[in-house]
């Protein structure tokens, strides 16, 4: 390892995408190690709309472990972090930088410290699943820094002991996180079914209906649930497998009828907006998800579809007065064009949808929804080269 007296830094940054379960996982057969009672199948959503970056850094000058989470320092204390810090570390490999002159041992990481800083894109906390996001980029920002020599399958495994769901984002497209059966969960990760440009026509678009932190975490619900619940245990053994498979084969033949039962079906709550529109049409247009948090993700089985699902949602929920269509749009805007909506005058002359019994107008929900994002499958991790888009400073390790 280079003199300690000298003030290197040495930085690695990344971008994960967050996912979205449309079989879900909700029981742990072993908290500590996060081992599902299930296996699970998600879809990646495009990392321009939703993603966690992540820059990490080392230095001889370090003294501590230190983490910002969007610009405010946190713990890293915690046994979740530990468990991947742990993790990482056993498997770091000899890292030389020529330019800088830096060169470190694998035995020299025990002995050095880091700072790492991670920033949402979207609400923490609030059901959108930035734990998996933000578990994902820290196992993967840190593997690269650290010079780790393991596929993406193995650093899924060392991602769900921070965050269950963190596996599944080490993966673009739509990813299944296998519950396994050894005790030590060695063979509990997450495998890639088929990548974003698979299917590619989807539109998913996301109701915030609160930024809020959630009230109750995933952690606490699922333990609760599977300490109480005989029909969580009936689900986990004989329902889902079932799912699962089905699944598989809907996404593997782009059969968005069968997605969409089965995605539905997973959700404990009824979409009367979409329940309606689904049955006028007499084939499945939309399916609807929920995480833990009360935001709703529905996913169009196209583009156009995505646009006539955009009409109704702002005819139901639509802005504020005071708020501006572009605020209350966020991700991918040109789903606005495709809906015919170009301000908030469009919006409040929008018809009742047509599936509406007499053309009644029905009860507006205005303010009941903070936005919408409208985004899409997209790819996994990415490392973002040089220093300029880094969350650190190159010559502290510090916050910029």
């Amino acid at each position: 390892m280079a003199d300690e007296s000298q003030k290197w830094v040495l930085l690695a940054t990344a971008r994960t995408p967050t996912n979205i379960a449309v079989i879900k996982y909700w029981g742990k057969r072993d908290e500590k190690l996060i081992l599902p009672v299930n296996d699970s199948i998600s879809v990646t959503l495009d990392p321009d709309h939703l993603c966690t970056t992540t820059t990490v850094a080392v230095s001889p000058t370090f003294r501590q472990d230190r983490m910002w989470l969007n610009g405010k320092e946190i713990s890293l204390s915690g046994g979740r972090f530990q468990s991947c810090l742990r993790e990482i570390r056993s498997r770091a490999g000899d890292v030389e930088d020529k330019e800088k002159g830096i060169k470190i041992s694998k035995e020299d990481w025990g002995k050095l410290h880091v700072h790492i800083a991670s920033y949402n894109n979207f609400p923490t906390a609030a059901g959108l699943a930035s734990s998996a996001a933000g578990l994902a980029c820290f196992v993967f920002s840190l593997a690269k820094l650290m010079n780790v020599n393991e596929d993406q399958s193995k650093l899924s495994a060392i991602a769900r002991q921070g965050s269950g769901s963190a596996c599944r984002s080490l993966y673009g497209g739509f990813v299944k996180w296998i519950m396994g059966k050894d005790e030590n969960g060695s063979d509990s990760v997450a495998v890639q079914l088929a990548d974003e440009k698979h299917w590619d026509d989807l539109v998913i678009i996301v109701a915030v209906v609160s930024s809020r932190q959630k009230e109750t975490s995933s952690t606490s619900g699922m333990r609760e649930s599977v300490e109480t619940s005989l029909l969580l245990q009936h689900r986990a053994k004989e329902v889902v497998p079932k799912r699962i498979l089905q699944m598989e084969e809907a996404i593997r033949n782009r059969d968005f009828g069968s997605f969409a039962q089965l995605t539905c079906a997973d959700s404990n709550q009824i979409i009367n907006l979409v329940e309606k529109w689904n049955r006028a049409e007499g084939t499945p247009q939309v399916a609807y998800t929920f995480d833990a948090g009360p935001n709703a993700v529905l996913i169009a089985r196209n583009r156009k579809v995505a646009g006539l699902l955009l009409q109704r949602l702002l005819y139901y929920f639509p802005p504020n007065s005071e708020a501006d269509l572009n605020s209350y749009i966020v991700g991918d805007k040109s789903i606005l064009q495709d809906a015919g909506l170009g301000g908030s005058k469009d919006v409040e002359a929008l018809p009742p949808p047509p599936e509406i019994k007499d053309n009644i107008p029905s009860q507006k929900y205005r303010g009941d929804v903070s936005y919408f994002i409208c985004t899409r499958p997209g790819k996994g991790p990415v490392y973002i080269s040089g220093e300029s888009q880094a969350l650190l400073n190159p010559e502290t390790g510090l916050p910029k």
